[in-house]
């Protein structure tokens, strides 16, 4: 049985942070039974605007309206009033681990519907597996949501969402996680959700191939505007990249002139043991920068993660100057000269609440100890001072805590560390991640100074311009995989931006 159909229009959409107009007079449109493609580069966005919608961001300047009547978009709640609602990648953060499959999908009735103290626990029971039933799916009601896959966990916030007859579901970067037989159930479950019951769905992804596999319309933003507007039917996947990058061109770079040495590093065959990362092979030379570029979701943090010895490996070889290694951890690749400037630099990279010194000594930290196993602090505030005035931090002195650094003084200090240890290989994820034109610039001639020394970079992003400008060779990512090695000199942000978004050969 299908509703009525339900119209939904964004018009002057802006919104700020500090520092930074995220939005700026965006409009949408849709209505309800179809399926709208909402794409953009990192950073154009999209998600921003869907976080609007969904009641995430209050402080937005415009209108929303929703069969022609002005909504005021103040609280998640309230979003969900209206019939809107989104299931973002990160599934774990919307569930409550501990509860049940049917608890969960019936959490927004249970703590703002539910009339009376009693549960009636069959009713709950009873509308879980009805929402379960119209997705055609079949998951024990008594199963607690910490012990799912991911692809049932993404489920259950779909049948959350249709349980209280949503209009609108916006879906963030759905397929990311899933494997080909889980995106092929989410694509039957969309569908569904849209000609059956009349549920206009909201599809964000970089994955162009499935965009034009299942949305009827496509929107494209780029740099906080809405650009380009069209059927899904009568736009190629060409046109949709040049609108996300505003132009085809060959990309402008920096040629990176560091003679290169011997083999450094190389993979084969690499497999993640959860398959996050699928038969990857590539190598690196001393003083060579490879970039790994590929968009949100397609593998590049557990690439690195795997290589560091962060996650299992389950099949494929790791080797540092031609010697087979093992990475059981991260002290083993460490111990085996790998070092890695995570993405998440606060919660991996640094240790915010210590002082500068024993953040640049944490990782070479034997070379700062007596022969009785005391550390010599004298010692490390000593190199931490050299270091600091070599590589340009902004402090009062090495004893500053890190957490009062700024953003970019922060991923110095995260970068520094290797320059104070014999690691002959580097991995970045994301190394510019929340710094500022200034801080790039810094960082880039951070790791222009270890290619000189002889190391060998691996440099994941996806800010193509970046790659662009500092790589000798680009392997990109799709999925898991590398799908296309490129040479830097001769390729351009739209070729590599192709790949990214699931483009082949022939």
């Amino acid at each position: 049985m299908t509703r009525s159909e339900t119209t939904l229009h964004m018009q002057d959409i802006s919104i700020e942070f500090p520092g930074v107009k995220a939005l700026d007079s965006v409009d949408f449109a849709m209505r309800s039974g179809t399926i709208r493609a909402l794409i953009g580069a990192n950073g154009a966005g999209k998600s921003t605007l869907m976080k609007v919608l969904a009641g995430a961001y209050t402080h937005y300047t415009g209108e929303v309206r929703i069969d022609g009547k002005t909504v005021v978009m103040d609280s998640t709640r309230t979003a969900k009033g209206h019939g809107i609602d989104i299931v973002y990648q990160e599934v774990d953060t919307a569930l409550i681990p501990y509860l049940s499959v049917a608890e969960n999908i019936m959490l927004d009735y249970m703590v703002n519907d539910m009339k009376g103290m009693r549960v009636s626990w069959s009713d709950i029971h009873q509308r879980a597996k009805a929402a379960l039933e119209r997705l055609g799916l079949t998951l024990d009601l008594k199963q607690k949501a910490s012990e799912l896959q991911l692809a049932e966990k993404q489920m259950v916030l779909i049948a959350r969402a249709i349980v209280h007859e949503r209009k609108f579901l916006i879906l963030d970067e759905p397929t990311a996680p899933l494997s080909q037989r889980e995106t092929d159930e989410l694509f039957r479950v969309v569908r569904d959700l849209a000609s059956n019951h009349g549920v206009g769905i909201i599809f964000i992804s970089h994955r162009l191939p499935e965009l034009f596999s299942i949305c009827e319309d496509i929107s494209i933003m780029k740099d906080g505007k809405m650009v380009r507007e069209a059927r899904i039917d009568a736009i190629t996947q060409q046109e949709v990249i040049e609108a996300m990058l505003g132009r085809s061109f060959e990309a402008e770079h920096q040629k990176h002139d560091i003679p290169l040495g011997d083999p450094v590093f190389s993979v084969d065959g690499l497999t993640e043991r959860e398959g996050r990362v699928k038969d990857v092979s590539f190598g690196v030379r001393a003083g060579e920068v490879v970039g790994i570029a590929g968009l949100v979701g397609a593998g590049k943090t557990e690439l690195l993660k795997t290589l560091f010895g962060v996650y299992d490996v389950s099949a494929g070889t790791v080797a540092v100057h031609g010697k087979p290694v093992k990475q059981r951890s991260p002290y083993d690749a460490v111990k085996n000269g790998i070092g890695l400037v995570p993405e998440e630099r606060r919660k991996e990279g640094i240790l915010v609440d210590e002082p500068i010194y024993k953040n640049m000594t944490a990782a070479n930290i034997d070379a700062f100890t007596g022969p009785l196993g005391f550390l010599r602090p004298a010692r490390e505030r000593a190199a931490a001072r050299k270091m600091i005035e070599q590589i340009g931090v902004k402090t009062p002195n090495e004893t500053q805590q890190v957490a009062l650094l700024s953003g970019g003084n922060q991923q110095k200090v995260a970068v520094g560390k290797w320059l104070l240890t014999d690691v002959d290989v580097l991995l970045f994820d994301e190394p510019t991640k929340g710094v500022d034109v200034g801080a790039k610039g810094d960082i880039f001639d951070l790791i222009t100074r270890l290619a000189e020394d002889g190391k060998g970079i691996v440099y994941a992003s996806s800010e193509l311009n970046e790659i662009l400008r500092i790589t000798d060779r680009v392997y990109v990512m799709y999925d898991g995989e590398i799908v296309k090695e490129l040479v830097t000199r001769e390729t351009s942000e739209e070729e590599i931006m192709y790949y990214a978004t699931g483009g082949r050969n022939g």
